[in-house]
């Protein structure tokens, strides 16, 4: 109903027009002088009427939100609108207890499969490195192999906020067979950010990587990894990688010497 209002409102303001554009040339072209000057002020003050109604009534709060209601009805919420209720839905769950959590999160599955925006599906992964519970880490565990390149970085970090030891194994997983270089320094990058030496065998392969880049990341990873700087060069960090426990006791050794002298 509301529908057919507004149509019928914005028809009868251009039949206004036509008319009102009409009668006001007649008037002009068969009155005399004086008479011609009022209704030039006239045709003007119903001309800037006439522009205001038709450029306002658009954005007229109640036209506005009926229009919004309309849209949301025959389309549905649009990508932004849908990651901001998502945001509100975990922000409830969290306050729940673990079977709120856990209905949520089998909510966030079906959301999930049915969802196309790529934003949305990064966001829910986001959300689900929050909630520990089966389905959460299902849906991490399959963003991983998500066809978009945004969607497998967001899965990443939701490995990365989660942690552990099996962060590591999925991130090196991503590393070994991720196609896209940008998702495989992503996950380089998370494993040094996880701080675990148990990334060090992985972080050890990337350096044998034929990409600069992917080298380079290694060797920073590296460093998070162990809390040294061994500085930047490769051969420097494959020598320690092959035997992190050995440069610990050389290291160990250096350093009493130097507090001694």
């Amino acid at each position: 109903m509301s529908t057919f209002l507004l149509k019928e409102y914005r028809s009868l303001h251009a039949v206004f027009q036509r008319v009102f554009y009409t009668m006001s040339l007649c008037l002009f072209q068969s009155r005399p002088m004086a008479v011609q000057k009022n209704t030039r002020v006239a045709l003007l003050a119903g001309c800037v009427l006439s522009c205001f109604l038709g450029g306002c009534a658009s954005s007229l709060p109640w036209i506005d939100s009926q229009q919004a209601a309309i849209e949301k009805e025959k389309y549905g919420l649009n990508a932004d609108q849908r990651i901001k209720e998502l945001r509100q839905q975990a922000k409830k769950s969290r306050g729940g207890d673990s079977e709120d959590q856990a209905e949520f999160s089998r909510e966030l599955v079906n959301e999930m499969l049915a969802e196309h925006d790529p934003r949305v599906r990064a966001e829910i992964l986001h959300l689900c490195a929050d909630f520990d519970n089966p389905s959460s880490r299902a849906i991490c565990i399959g963003g991983l192999d998500d066809p978009e390149t945004l969607v497998r970085i967001a899965a990443c970090d939701a490995w990365l906020q989660i942690g552990g030891d099996e962060a590591v194994q999925y991130l090196a997983n991503r590393f070994r067979s991720d196609e896209d270089v940008d998702v495989r320094l992503h996950a380089i990058r998370d494993l040094g950010a996880l701080g675990n030496e148990a990334a060090i065998p992985v972080l050890a392969e990337a350096l044998e990587a034929p990409d600069p880049a992917v080298q380079f990341r290694a060797v920073a990873s590296l460093k998070e990894v162990s809390g040294r700087d061994l500085g930047n060069d490769v051969n420097t960090w494959r020598e320690w990688a092959a035997d992190p426990a050995e440069y610990r006791q050389e290291w160990s050794v250096a350093e009493v010497w130097r507090q001694i002298f």
